[in-house]
């Protein structure tokens, strides 16, 4: 698997499978979701335990980002590149 571990704030809606979440001090993998309906969610984790995500529910999560690849939104347009130079000092002649 690429890219880097990073730590995210989720709800219900932001939640994805795979995420680590932190309950209690414990870390539990994101196995399977469902919809519940008035925007909650049940988490099925690895371990056979669930949890169900109210709207309000906030949590913190490690999920596996790849930088290469990107995110935006499909057919979105986006704003213009910034090319950043870095010049080093020399001699001109």
């Amino acid at each position: 698997m690429r890219g880097v571990v990073v730590a995210v704030e989720i709800d219900a809606r932001t939640v994805a499978v795979g995420d680590q979440v932190m309950i209690g001090g414990q870390g539990f993998v994101v196995r399977d979701l469902t919809a519940l309906g008035a925007g909650r969610k049940r988490l099925e984790f690895e371990t056979g335990e669930t949890f169900v995500m109210n709207r309000a529910t906030v949590l913190w999560a490690a999920r596996r980002h790849d930088p290469r690849i990107s995110r935006g939104r499909p057919g979105r347009p986006r704003g213009p590149k910034l090319l950043t130079v870095y010049l080093s000092p020399m001699p001109l002649e």
